[in-house]
């Protein structure tokens, strides 16, 4: 399969955006046809709640900016249409409400009509959408689509490739379709998404032109809610964040003169969200001062290039840990678009060969953070520094490493060879009673945080709420009743696209406006 020059092709059909933050626009297809939903229902509520809770807690730009969801029962219906994240978090529980309330226990024929219908009529909003806000100034170019269902994947991407390779996909970026998987007992360790190997032939690619990724996931709320949380993650890939610069290896060291470089070309992943980015204001005021701060290393939003160059190799067992400070990060090979496909194979092998070689010697590397900006000679520029840490992956973790200056005067005492038997027994005693883990796992965790957010995030709805499900009239109504119930709503809506016009979906009467107010 010649996927370098397909998937080359695939990049460069996506145009740079105006907005810093080129976070895209999601819809969620949820197929409620299984069998098996009446659990799914449950542990896919709690996580997309809880991700979302996040992302609408998070300051400085938004990760997820719109959200768009649809449920799969006998046709698609649109729970939520286009939707600004941030400030919308109780409209957006609204909607997971309506998800608890779906039937249960396979209550809808499987069919995959119904999801491949929804897709169409996502891209249709999206577009409508897009040419709204563009006429306001804003710029939001591309939208992933998340498809979860219980059906057969293969038979799920046979079905959208026959659909959509006539339709125009230029906003579209990527298709998930996730395979979700009952399983009847799990532990905490195994619930990390699981990715199958499958991939489509080049063929299929090269009629869609775009890529559809085809992922398992286990029938949980850990396992659902990591997958929503790649969300989180930055997408842009207009430029690189991080150049790391080494001694070229022609020279010897004494004689290698300082603009002989070696330069892998990199990007930033955050580990771990940062917990202070959670408190306070949810307009971003807070800490938007810390990120320009010469001594933190920020990897959201990447609109900074970041150089580090190498100044020394360090042996691993001499680096004490509580000189390290601040949030890790993660590096990888970049995938930058915008670089031709001999450039990233080149970048990324030589990437992994510096990951072997640190691994084989048993190094760290100590890297100085490069100005960002060249002043005049008389101003000060205070120098950060960083250890690069190899691992077992095609990764390097970078962290924050103390300077003179920071360092604080403490004296270690020496450990005592031997001790009194009347306080070594007891310590003893206690350190045997505790259960023992090969390896901390963060999963076995919960510090209350999401509860936390959605107490602060909650707002009841000042609008009437929605009734009981088994109070309000059918939504799916014979085809001859559906244009009056569209006409009842058309003051709320956006004209409806061909693809609604076409098969029998009736909309909420309490649906609002997609579009915001100008």
């Amino acid at each position: 399969m010649n996927s370098r020059k397909l998937l080359s092709e695939t990049r460069r059909t996506f145009p740079a955006t105006k907005a810093p933050c080129q976070q895209p626009s999601w819809i969620l297809i949820v197929d409620v046809t299984s069998p098996s939903w009446s659990n799914t229902c449950s542990v896919l509520s709690e996580a997309l709640e809880n991700t979302l809770s996040l992302a609408c807690s998070l300051t400085g730009p938004c990760r997820v900016p719109l959200l768009s969801l649809y449920v799969v029962q006998n046709q698609q219906e649109c729970l939520l249409p286009f939707t600004q994240v941030k400030e919308n978090f109780a409209r957006i529980q609204a909607c997971i409400s309506e998800i608890r309330s779906l039937p249960r226990e396979g209550s809808f024929p499987q069919g995959g009509h119904g999801v491949v219908q929804a897709v169409q009529d996502g891209l249709q909003q999206f577009k409508q959408y897009s040419r709204h806000t563009a006429a306001g100034g804003s710029t939001n170019s591309s939208v992933e689509i998340t498809i979860l269902t219980s059906q057969s994947s293969k038979e799920m991407v046979k079905q959208l490739e026959k659909t959509l390779k006539d339709i125009d996909l230029v906003s579209l970026r990527r298709i998930q379709v996730i395979e979700v998987l009952k399983r009847d007992f799990l532990e905490p360790e195994d619930v990390e998404l699981s990715l199958s190997a499958e991939e489509p032939s080049s063929n299929d690619i090269a009629i869609l032109g775009m890529d559809i990724d085809v992922q398992t996931v286990e029938d949980n709320v850990i396992s659902l809610e990591m997958l929503f949380k790649t969300w989180l993650h930055d997408y842009s890939t207009e430029r690189e964040h991080l150049h790391l610069l080494l001694p070229s290896g022609g020279f010897s060291h004494a004689t290698a003169p300082k603009s002989t470089l070696m330069c892998l070309k990199c990007d930033l992943q955050e580990r771990l969200l940062d917990p202070a980015l959670l408190s306070g204001t949810a307009d971003g005021s807070v800490r938007a001062a810390d990120l320009n701060s010469p001594c933190q290393m920020a990897a959201w939003p990447a609109t900074v290039l970041h150089k580090l160059r190498v100044v020394k190799g360090l042996k691993s067992e001499g680096v004490c840990e509580s000189v390290l400070y601040g949030l890790p990060f993660i590096i990888k090979p970049t995938s930058c678009w915008k670089l031709d496909w001999d450039e990233l194979e080149i970048n990324q092998h030589t990437f992994h060969a510096l990951c072997h070689s640190l691994l084989k010697r048993k190094w760290m590397l100590l890297a100085k953070r490069e100005p960002q900006n060249t002043g005049p000679n008389w101003n000060i520029t205070v120098q950060s520094y960083y250890v690069i840490i190899p691992s077992d992956s095609a990764t390097l973790l970078v962290r924050a490493v103390a300077t003179r200056e920071l360092l604080l005067p403490l004296t270690f005492p020496a450990l005592l060879a031997e001790h009194p038997e009347r306080v070594q027994g007891p310590v003893e005693s206690a350190l045997n009673s505790l259960e023992v883990e090969v390896a901390y796992n963060p999963l076995h965790l919960k510090s209350n945080l999401y509860k936390y957010l959605k107490s602060t995030l909650y707002k009841p709805l000042q609008r009437q709420q929605a009734q009981p499900r088994d109070q309000r009239p059918d939504r799916h109504q014979p085809k001859q009743h559906q244009s009056r119930a569209k006409a009842t709503v058309a003051p709320l809506l956006m004209a409806p696209s061909p693809v609604q016009a076409s098969r029998a979906a009736a909309v909420r009467r309490d649906s609002c406006s997609l579009f915001p107010k100008k």
